[in-house]
């Protein structure tokens, strides 16, 4: 049972409670804070000293005092009026994890929300009741605002969700559970729409999706090198003690396993040639690279999703503080960064799909078949990569690198982090399927090498595409076989097949889980 508002939340367990395979609850510690905030705020409401958000209007009205009288108004209007995203809607699994990052941000008790609207956000995730919530609109400062009050325009009975697979009006959905919606009191909307759940959320899932794909990328590069008689010396560990970045002496450690007790390897050790092209000899370098980045995108969102990011923030009962916890640079920077680290293993991914197909390896053919002319091979799956790696490069500009003013010059600069956790998410959608292509030219490519054997680790993933995709003799539709290679990679077979094999010595809980 994970705690909210007290234990530890990082990305597997935020992933593994969004998807409902671990229960989570406030506890009763947690539900006292709740409460001790929510009574301050209930005594700022009720002074007669303007507190930002509380008793004030927003924005560039912060000086607008309201009444008590209009206070429950006031945060009805605020999620009405900020309900303006646009844009496709976010799929389930990202709006159910918005909701539980907002969970926990607010049972730590420091936001001055009410109890009952957190029991009400745990009723949606219990009943698996989704907020429709568009997927543009929000500047990354301030809080994610519009996609975060269409997320919560439901409890008031507004706006949209879906349940049991149809799209309804909220109303309509509460009043089957004999539900009414909910009055929010003094800071309720503000506390509920400021926070940056939504780059949160996102990122959670680049952070989950990029080690898979690290870690693969790792396997199939491996087993290209194979393919292609590559050489496994610059993986020797005592070349990068020499140059001790963390990620880049993880591959070579695992570079080296793989190609260890290889026949294939051993095959040609005195093959006379000089040195590989540097997308087989610098694998670690530029695998390890992006690995470094991943780790930094993975700290600063395991620090986020433990953070209070809404505004004001009740330090104690007597203090409650304007600040900007809210804005998403922190998040924006290393967003940005995971991307370009996302885009170069694409990158160099291709141009070892490339080389496969040049034929200059002995025994391996052009194109990877033997018969061409009549055939074209793998030509065109290639085509495909560098499509796809070339959309990459496109979406690399750093959203974070852009700001422009909003809320009439009161919020003069914001982090567009919005923009980097999205466009991440699209850039590791490509990498999954060019590793996929990789995973299908660096398996034809082995066949070239039979009878001799390569390391049980990579035979095992050998013998795992081949369960799924036959070994190609002449043209035919390669578009099933891309898909069928990138379902293996999206679902992480490739790196569970190796799993088993992986000594103790090869893993490193920094870079091995998240």
């Amino acid at each position: 049972m994970f705690h909210y508002g007290e234990d530890h939340l990082t990305c597997r367990l935020a992933v593994a409670i969004a998807k409902g395979d671990t229960p989570a609850s406030i506890s009763a510690t947690a539900q006292a804070r709740v409460v001790a905030a929510h009574e301050a705020v209930l005594r700022a409401a009720a002074g007669e000293e303007a507190v930002y958000g509380i008793n004030t209007g927003f924005g560039p009205l912060c000086s607008t005092i309201i009444s008590a009288e209009n206070t429950a108004l006031l945060q009805r209007n605020l999620l009405l009026s900020h309900s303006v995203g646009v844009g496709e809607l976010l799929d389930p699994l990202t709006v159910r994890l918005l909701l539980v990052l907002k969970v926990h941000a607010l049972a730590r008790g420091f936001s001055g929300i009410a109890p009952e609207v957190l029991e009400r956000i745990q009723f949606f995730l219990a009943n698996d009741i989704i907020p429709c919530v568009p997927s543009q609109g929000s500047v990354g400062a301030s809080g994610d605002l519009a996609p975060l009050s269409h997320l919560f325009l439901p409890l008031i009975g507004e706006g949209e969700v879906s349940y049991n697979g149809n799209i309804a009006e909220s109303q309509s959905v509460l009043a089957e559970f004999n539900v009414q919606p909910l009055t929010l009191g003094p800071k309720a909307g503000l506390a509920l729409i400021n926070g940056t759940q939504y780059i949160a959320a996102h990122a959670v899932q680049a952070v989950a999706r990029l080690q898979h794909c690290l870690a693969q990328a790792d396997i199939i590069a491996a087993l290209m090198i194979e393919g292609l008689l590559g050489s496994s010396a610059p993986f020797r560990s005592g070349l990068h003690q020499l140059r001790a970045y963390p990620g880049c002496k993880h591959v070579a450690q695992r570079m080296a396993f793989l190609l260890r007790d290889s026949a294939i390897n051993s095959s040609h050790l005195d093959c006379g040639r000089v040195q590989d092209p540097y997308s087989l000899r610098c694998v670690p370098q530029v695998h390890g690279a992006s690995r470094q980045a991943w780790l930094h995108l993975k700290e600063a969102v395991e620090i986020e999703i433990n953070s209070v990011t809404d505004n004001p923030i009740v330090l104690s009962p007597e203090d409650i503080v304007s600040g900007g916890n809210f804005h998403g640079q922190p998040l924006a920077l290393p967003l940005d960064y995971a991307a370009l680290a996302a885009a170069e293993l694409g990158n160099i991914s291709d141009r070892r799909a490339y080389l496969s197909l040049e034929g200059t390896v002995p025994g391996t053919p052009k194109l990877l078949l033997e018969d061409t002319g009549v055939n074209s091979g793998l030509m065109i799956v290639q085509y495909t990569s560098a499509a796809l790696v070339s959309e990459n490069k496109s979406l690399c500009f750093p959203a974070s690198a852009d700001s422009i003013p909003t809320s009439l010059g009161q919020e003069d600069h914001v982090s567009m982090g919005s923009i980097s956790s999205r466009k991440t998410l699209r850039i590791i959608d490509n990498l999954e399927k060019i590793l996929g292509i990789e995973l299908l030219c660096a398996a034809q490519a082995m066949e070239f090498r039979r009878p001799l054997r390569s390391s049980a680790a990579l035979e095992a993933v050998h013998a795992l595409v081949r369960e799924h995709i036959a070994v190609a003799t002449q043209d035919r539709y390669f578009g099933k076989d891309i898909a069928k290679a990138v379902e293996l990679i999206k679902t992480g077979q490739v790196q569970a097949i190796c799993a088993p094999h992986w000594p103790s010595t090869v893993l490193d809980k920094r870079f091995d889980g998240y």
